[in-house]
């Protein structure tokens, strides 16, 4: 699929599927034991990736791209940090916009639509937690040079690495009529990605591996 065939399949699912589910996800509420293993392993997660940036942000433009419902975009604009949050699902923005804590409204924009829109301009840093999962090793090499004069520092982001659960996992979700199917994470090896980009640096950070929740950070420098 092309990425943007992927991306409408990516907003269709969150806004008329899974916003409720995402919403208890990032949330306090209770979940169930499989949940609870996928909000552990993204709060990991999430601290991999603001640990690739600096402590003090004031200052630093960042952009949060798949922001979903904010909580990593609130956490870069504790540290001082200009973010704005870009995802594609109108209903998670609607949900970051009311959790957005009253004295970080200040340093916090939230907006819905494409998260590599040229029209936002240029970034200190950019973090894409679990937003870039979805996508073919040609359109994150294509997007990694695209931000590249885009981003004076670092990008952070992740991928679904090529796993034996998560490439079964793959394989039966293509069984499915294309109709019935959520958006499916296309695993990749991180290593062949590295050697992939011709623009800039990509490095090996670190897997997260937390029960149904498996992911890999990478960080790119231009």
């Amino acid at each position: 699929m092309t990425y943007e065939a992927t991306r409408t399949r990516v907003e269709t699912y969150f806004d008329r599927t899974a916003t409720k589910t995402w919403e208890r996800l990032t949330s306090d509420a209770p979940v169930s034991g499989i949940r609870a293993t996928v909000r552990a392993g993204r709060d990991r997660m999430r601290d991999v990736l603001i640990g690739g940036l600096p402590d003090d942000l004031r200052g630093a433009r960042v952009l949060d791209a798949g922001c979903g419902t904010g909580a990593l975009a609130f956490e870069l604009a504790a540290r001082g940090a200009d973010v704005v949050g870009v995802d594609i699902s109108p209903q998670l923005i609607d949900i970051a916009y009311k959790r957005s804590p009253d004295q970080l409204r200040g340093n916090l924009s939230f907006h819905a639509g494409d998260m590599f829109d040229p029209a936002l301009g240029r970034f200190d840093h950019i973090v894409a937690m679990d937003s870039m999962i979805y996508y073919s090793a040609a359109d994150i090499t294509r997007i990694l040079a695209e931000m590249a004069p885009r981003v004076s520092a670092n990008m952070m982001f992740t991928v679904a690495p090529r796993t034996p659960l998560l490439m079964a996992m793959w394989r039966v979700g293509k069984l499915f009529p294309r109709a019935d199917r959520s958006p499916t994470m296309v695993p990749h090896a991180p290593s062949k990605l590295i050697k992939s980009v011709t623009t800039g640096t990509l490095r090996d950070v670190e897997r997260v591996n937390s029960g149904f929740y498996i992911s890999n950070a990478l960080e790119y420098r231009p």
